[in-house]
């Protein structure tokens, strides 16, 4: 029997008020999975995690499929509730927000399915990359940013559920190599797929420029993931900031997100490695999301 996954705006906002209320764990001889579903979502974190090793392994040596085993795997998402709000919190200023924590919800489910006690890792750490995962998909499966090939989007989605897959197997994120192995993808194909998870938004910024003009200026083929920031005409805002960059960071940009290059192809281009292409491609692009996030606050201010 799979629990109940509706998590109602009411539960959500009392689930984030009460985060700081103190809660202590339960006595080991107390049924937890008899509590109450608000009881256990209003645990601080210490008690939270607590309750959940305990239960953990009573889920363990409980039969799949019988009225204790679903109790107990209830219990346990009840008592993570919190954790599935700390990773969709950057969206909750949207209309969809709901649908984010419920898809939350199934990444959380997904990672109690697959975690084994005998581990010995925090619950928590083991189970943010699956919910946080879960809500990648769910955005992926609305739009990209900009125009990715087809060939890149395949190799993204290979490459975030080969992720997501060595991550509950390992217990430790997965090496590219690794990734590489388990796809059967090269290095530069995995590379080419994480490129395409940086370009990758909920809003749209591939509508063409006003002048009717085939050729698009390069600040509209500039993906971001940070929430609030669709509300703003991004071409507007990243042009003076590519503007501002050296010379080579603009010719990374252009290589990588214009003429579509692997970060291999860029490296022997600028006859640097492969690793630090990959560095420098992060490295601009949170410079610029941190400039427009910048020019965001002063316009708040103003």
């Amino acid at each position: 029997m799979t629990p109940t996954l509706v998590a109602p705006r009411r539960a959500i906002a009392e689930a984030t008020r009460n985060a700081a209320v103190p809660s202590q764990p339960a006595p080991s001889d107390e049924r937890i999975w008899e509590w109450d579903p608000d009881r256990l979502r209003s645990l601080a974190t210490p008690a939270a995690r607590a309750a959940t090793a305990e239960l953990l392994v009573v889920l363990q040596e409980a039969e799949e499929g019988t009225e204790l085993y679903s109790r107990v795997r209830s219990a346990i998402v009840s008592a993570n509730f919190r954790l599935v709000l700390y990773e969709a919190r950057r969206y909750r200023n949207r209309d969809t927000y709901e649908d984010v924590v419920q898809t939350g919800m199934v990444g959380l489910i997904k990672a109690i399915n697959a975690y084994d006690p005998a581990y010995g890792g925090d619950f928590a750490r083991f189970a943010l990359p699956t919910v946080r995962g879960e809500i990648k998909r769910f955005f992926r499966d609305t739009s990209w940013a900009v125009h990715v090939p087809r060939s890149q989007q395949e190799n993204y989605l290979k490459v975030t559920r080969a992720a997501d897959e060595l991550q509950q197997q390992l217990g430790r994120e997965a090496t590219e190599d690794e990734i590489a192995a388990h796809t059967g993808l090269t290095k530069d194909e995995v590379d080419n797929g994480r490129d395409a998870d940086r370009a990758y938004t909920v809003g749209s910024l591939d509508a063409p420029p006003s002048g009717g003009t085939d050729a698009r200026p390069l600040a509209d083929i500039i993906g971001y993931t940070e929430a609030g920031l669709e509300l703003v005409d991004l071409r507007e805002s990243v042009k003076p900031l590519i503007a501002g960059l050296d010379e080579r960071d603009r010719t990374i940009l252009r290589l990588r997100f214009w003429e579509d290059l692997t970060q291999s192809q860029i490296g022997e281009r600028l006859g640097i490695s492969q690793m630090h292409v990959s560095r420098l491609i992060t490295r601009i692009l949170a410079q610029l999301r941190d400039g427009v996030e910048a020019q965001q606050r002063v316009a708040r201010v103003a």
